[in-house]
């Protein structure tokens, strides 16, 4: 016996078994409601290919009522996946889909830059990986285009918080990589801009970390002018979701390829690629490509807007900031996907990423590589929950005008296309309904 929902095993038994067997599994009910709603040709065509009406006469309809409220305290028979925008499957899948995602952000580099008849790209370099699949998938369009790699102008721009691992990443990639290299310094710009305005450099606030990323961008759309090319955001999904970009700073762009890859997905394609795509041997003695992608994904996320520590190591990390980008990709997910409640999706992170088993008895041969790299209490998912509805309503405004990119995921925040939100929108429904939960 086999129980299915939407085209997933949930549970089924084994072969061949000499005793008769039952299996459970929670079907998610208002998951296949919503995939319904999005999907407006599920009642259109039936599996044979005739018309759904033609069988109108067939069902009878029968009114259970309200369904009860879901007991989350009661035993799981459901495994929740916690990383829900990576690729998953046997390893052939997983290739094709990651490969395919690479692919998606590239064509559609290409089709902006063949529409307005340009040859060359403006990157800001950074040593992160949001920078660094930006590059990569730069240099397949341009590989793609036949054009050269030195018509790709990337540009590290070291700030008051820039480290030497990352600087050095940066440029050792773009080297190995055979892009144009400039280095271009924003302290300086900075503080004049400080005294110009008035703004104590010691006072290490909003002004203090946005202006550096103000005069970054400042300077790759200049150089864009000079150079009749065009500027390719490296901003994700997730920062968008969390508002955490500078408005008119690292937010704006001419295009941008990351738009609607989360930061869990970016992080595992730079690991992908590095491993299956940049495999060219170093050169000169240095680094191969495959080294510094691996080194990139393994530094510490954050935006180097303020100084490093005594040792010269970042110091300011994102995560610790705002919360685990694990756990916000999969409110993400589960909140624009499913448009579940904010009691749902808590109960389904603390199955996802608790200590207590996911669903052991429906696991269907998910391996270890599907499990979280670590595990948060439930005061822990509570917390940056919170934090992520209070960002998501809050930083609306900064959703409102991106740039264009490609869609790649099932979730995308374009104002053009998918995601509509009044700026004013107030989250206190959405919070209140959090802090009727004890933990």
């Amino acid at each position: 016996s086999i129980i299915c929902e939407n085209g997933h095993v949930l549970a089924e038994n084994e072969r061949f078994q000499l005793h008769d067997t039952m299996i459970f599994a929670d079907l998610d009910i208002e998951k296949l409601n919503v995939l319904r709603q999005k999907k407006n040709s599920f009642r259109g065509m039936t599996p044979d290919g005739t018309s759904a009406c033609e069988y109108s006469g067939l069902y009878s309809c029968y009114d259970l009522g309200p369904a009860a409220p879901t007991d989350f305290d009661k035993k799981f028979y459901r495994y929740v996946e916690p990383h829900p925008f990576l690729p998953e499957g046997d390893p052939a899948e997983i290739a094709e889909r990651s490969k395919e995602i690479l692919q998606i952000q590239t064509t559609g580099l290409i089709a902006r830059l063949e529409h307005i008849g340009c040859k060359k790209a403006v990157l800001g370099i950074s040593g992160g990986l949001d920078s660094t699949l930006a590059l990569l998938v730069t240099v397949m369009a341009f590989d793609k285009l036949s054009i050269p790699r030195k018509n790709i102008i990337g540009i590290t721009m070291p700030g008051l918080g820039t480290t030497h691992r990352t600087k050095s990443n940066a440029v050792d990639l773009m080297e190995v990589l055979g892009v144009t290299t400039r280095e271009i310094s924003v302290v300086a710009a900075v503080e004049q801009h400080f005294r110009d305005i008035g703004h104590d450099p010691k006072v290490m606030d909003s002004t203090y970390e946005n202006a550096q990323a103000r005069e970054r961008t400042q300077i790759l759309m200049d150089i864009a002018n000079q150079e009749n090319g065009i500027v390719i955001g490296t901003g994700d999904l997730s920062e968008l979701a969390l508002g955490w970009c500078t408005y008119n700073g690292d937010h704006m762009s001419m295009y941008a390829v990351n738009a609607s890859v989360p930061k869990t997905l970016i992080k595992y394609l730079v690991r992908w690629a590095a491993r299956n795509v940049f495999t060219d041997s170093a050169t000169d003695g240095g680094r191969s490509a495959s080294e510094i992608l691996i080194d990139i994904a393994d530094t510490p996320i954050s935006p180097e807007l303020t100084p490093a520590d005594s040792k010269g190591q970042i110091k300011q990390k994102t995560e610790d900031l705002i919360g685990p980008y694990e756990l916000h990709d999969f409110f993400i997910y589960n909140f624009i996907r499913y448009g579940y409640s904010p009691v749902k999706i808590f109960h389904l992170a603390c199955r996802a990423f608790g200590e207590a088993e996911n669903g052991a008895e429906v696991h269907c041969g998910k391996s270890e590589e599907n499990h979280p790299d670590v595990t948060f209490d439930k005061a822990t998912i509570l917390k940056w929950l919170k934090k992520f509805y209070w960002r998501f309503f809050s930083q609306q405004f900064k959703r409102s005008c991106m740039p264009d990119g490609p869609k790649i995921s099932l979730v995308s925040f374009s104002p053009r296309g998918d995601w509509r939100m009044p700026s004013d929108a107030q989250v206190q429904l959405w919070i209140s309904e959090l802090d009727k939960i004890s933990v």
